[in-house]
């Protein structure tokens, strides 16, 4: 029996993409239990570099295309074609794709950081980013953003008719949820923390604002740690170097890089986790600290609304002054954490890779069958 075939490029599943590898390697997972007997998910991967992320295993629904070129190669443009002919749909997570692929394309968007802060990125990489996602827009047949802040983004800048976008949110990986009391007194000697301290997860990219939150530590109580994990770019010490020029070096504890099942943990563990971004397309570590049932404290900017609903308590980012008056008042009412990290458990609930995978192959089908 012919099988429609839904080709996903998974080539982003790889240490350089943290956040797409992520979004493609869950929607893998989930697309694969959806697939009708007569439909076949043809996975592309990136040949040349090592997945960060499990992908599904070939099947008798899946294929595996190992591909030489990456999304950074010229090359693909012309060599991919053969790969995605006779596919009936081509799902891109990435605006560097193959511009002429010879299949209806969806694409995946999920911000405008480089139009919105260009001061972290450099000139070739904000005209690289303009004309490479006007170009996957222009072929793209359905666009899908993870959240309505980023629907409007592209809408108004890009001069997109908002129906042609379509709002499919993330959610949290299964690792991420309520830990058991003995999970967090491991974690908590692992790291040689406190029962008491603040969490923020994520990279330390311009936009994050990670300063502006060490300076709200600095009026905070001597007493609570500030832990921050995640990727840090060297590029990019200014939370460092405000730790340090405030007298907080030792306060303020910088982890790196961790596991899931470590961060779950932590999420696990802290008394609040605090988010003070300048502009999120989905905000997917506020998400994940509320299915591990973390109180949360998040800036009011760009999705993290959308992410952290009636859950979340909301501060102005650009002032310190703000950021530590919310976490101190929240500090202050251990009953008002306590709903918190049950409001958090329930807000993550309507949020699952799942209902994610429903709307992305419902957006297959319809341009399949109709």
């Amino acid at each position: 029996m012919a099988k429609e075939i839904f080709t996903l490029d998974a080539r982003t599943a790889t240490g350089h993409f943290p956040g797409i590898g992520r979004y493609v390697s869950s929607l893998a997972a989930e697309l694969v239990p959806r697939l009708r007997p007569d439909e076949l998910l043809a996975i592309l991967t990136d040949a040349g570099a090592r997945s960060n992320w499990a992908l599904p295993e070939p099947g008798p629904g899946v294929r595996r295309l190992p591909v030489p070129n990456s999304p950074f190669s010229l090359s693909q443009q012309w060599r991919l074609a053969p790969m995605i002919r006779g596919s009936r749909v081509y799902h891109s997570p990435y605006f560097l794709m193959p511009y002429l692929a010879p299949a209806p394309t969806v694409l995946t968007v999920y911000d405008l950081i480089p139009l919105f802060f260009q001061e972290a990125v450099s000139p070739r990489t904000r005209l690289v980013f303009r004309i490479g996602m006007g170009l996957a827009l222009r072929k793209a047949r359905q666009v899908i953003a993870i959240s309505e802040s980023t629907r409007r983004d592209f809408s108004r800048h890009f001069g997109i008719d908002p129906a042609a976008i379509r709002t499919i949110p993330l959610a949290a990986a299964p690792a991420f949820q309520p830990a058991a009391r003995e999970r967090v007194r491991q974690v908590r000697e692992a790291f040689g923390l406190p029962p008491d301290f603040l969490l923020y997860v994520g990279s330390n990219k311009p936009h994050k604002n990670l300063s502006a939150l060490v300076q709200a530590c600095a009026a905070l109580p001597a007493d609570l740690p500030l832990v921050i994990a995640g990727a840090w770019d060297s590029r990019y010490p200014q939370a460092r170097i405000a730790a340090e020029t405030l007298g907080l070096a030792e306060r303020v504890r910088f982890l790196g890089p961790l596991s899931d099942e470590d961060l779950a943990g932590l999420y696990a563990s802290c008394r609040l986790f605090v988010f003070p971004s300048l502009y999120e397309g989905f905000g997917l570590p506020l998400v994940e600290a509320m299915a591990c049932g973390a109180p949360v404290a998040s800036s009011e900017a760009g999705s993290l609304p959308e992410a952290g609903g009636q859950a979340a308590e909301y501060f102005d980012p650009h002032d310190p002054a703000a950021i530590a008056g919310t976490i101190r008042e929240l500090l202050d009412s251990p009953a008002r954490l306590q709903e918190m990290s049950t409001a958090s458990l329930a807000q993550a609930g309507r949020f699952s890779w799942g209902r994610t995978a429903d709307a992305t192959i419902e957006i297959y089908r319809s341009i399949t069958y109709n």
